[in-house]
């Protein structure tokens, strides 16, 4: 069993991505969920995870009954130092982290381990969270800071750091790439979509609306195959520069081509993402907006095998253009990016 530390604040896309890597993927409490297996290998190039511990125990948000648990567990099957790492995730529980580490630190000394805190051999992680909303004013119900929420109604999970996913989303930000176009999705976010779409060695990503080639760029870098196609040839263009410029190592075909009639043949692709053109900001030179995006989902049905999942991100619900498709929502969440603008995800796969 494993513990998943989850990244931002939309704990559902979140573990939805996680399913990529993890069998199982289980919500816990915000910003933790469970796995009961783990490819440590996929889980690397999650966005929205952080690491995954091997679970060792799980109590109470507080320190005293994280303690008890910890002994309870021992003794562990573990050669070389050690060191404890605590988190406040999502600084719900004020518990202080500090004492934490050096409370149960003191747990594993007994056990006869040796603290090393700058290289240590294993890290044993204590995650605190509770539920959201719950306060204790007064500080009467015995959470380790006043002002917070009972260590009762939270959890701490105790577990041996597995795995920890790659960042580095920062160092490829849209405007840093060869060929830039405002509006243009974030590293992270294009990084979760192509997940879910299936992104991984030995499998091919379509994008049938590349842009400026973000979720191709994504899904090249955790080892998928890529192929992508826009109305355009500037977009054509630049982005074969971007995935010249940043991915190594796998196949990628850029073509100009309608979304509505792809040059491909049936079945080629193991998974879909592509981005909606917004309101009447894109240029759209033949289709009427709904026709696109309609005629588009037929297409990438044709083209992608019967296990395939196609996910479709818009400014608005496409649910109805969806129905009369091969296409069955299985998930959809709507993600804020700034006051006027909140991207629907529509996760789509086809019925059995």
């Amino acid at each position: 069993m494993y513990c998943l530390e989850l990244a931002g604040e939309d704990d559902a896309f979140a573990a939805r991505e996680a399913e990529a890597a993890a069998a199982g993927v289980d919500p816990l409490a915000p910003g933790l969920a469970l796995a009961g297996h783990v490819d440590r290998e996929r889980l690397r190039g999650l966005a929205y995870t952080h690491a995954a511990d091997e679970l060792v125990a799980r109590t109470e948000a507080g320190i005293h009954a994280a303690e008890i648990a910890l002994e309870a567990a021992a003794p562990f099957d573990r050669e070389g130092t050690v060191a404890v790492r605590a988190r406040d995730v999502r600084g719900l529980t004020g518990v202080s982290t500090a004492d934490a580490e050096r409370r149960l630190g003191g747990v594993l000394v007994a056990q006869g381990y040796e603290v090393d805190l700058d290289d240590p051999d294993h890290e044993l992680r204590a995650l605190f969270s509770a539920a959201e909303g719950l306060e204790d004013p007064d500080g009467s119900e015995g959470a380790d800071a006043p002002g917070r929420i009972p260590a009762s109604d939270g959890v701490c999970v105790l577990g041996w750091l597995g795995t920890e996913s790659e960042r580095g989303f920062g160092e490829r930000r849209p405007t840093d790439r060869p060929f830039f176009q405002p509006g243009s999705m974030a590293p992270m976010d294009a990084r979760a979509l192509a997940n879910i779409a299936g992104a991984a060695p030995g499998r091919t990503i379509l994008d049938p609306m590349c842009g400026t080639g973000g979720t191709l760029i994504e899904a090249g870098l955790v080892g998928a195959d890529v192929v992508g196609t826009d109305a355009q040839w500037k977009m054509v263009r630049g982005t074969k520069k971007n995935l010249d410029a940043l991915v190594e190592g796998v196949d990628a075909h850029v073509s100009r081509a309608d979304a509505t009639r792809l040059p491909l043949r049936d079945d080629v692709v193991g998974g879909v993402v592509f981005d909606a053109p917004y309101g009447r900001q894109s240029k759209i030179a033949t289709h009427r907006l709904e026709d696109l995006v309609g005629g588009a989902l037929r297409e990438v049905a044709r083209v992608s095998g019967d296990d395939a999942t196609c996910v479709l991100m818009a400014d608005r619900d496409w649910r109805e253009a969806v129905a009369p498709t091969e296409w069955r929502v299985t998930d959809r969440f709507e993600r804020r990016v700034h006051g006027s603008l909140t991207r629907h995800v529509h996760v789509l796969e086809k019925p059995p």
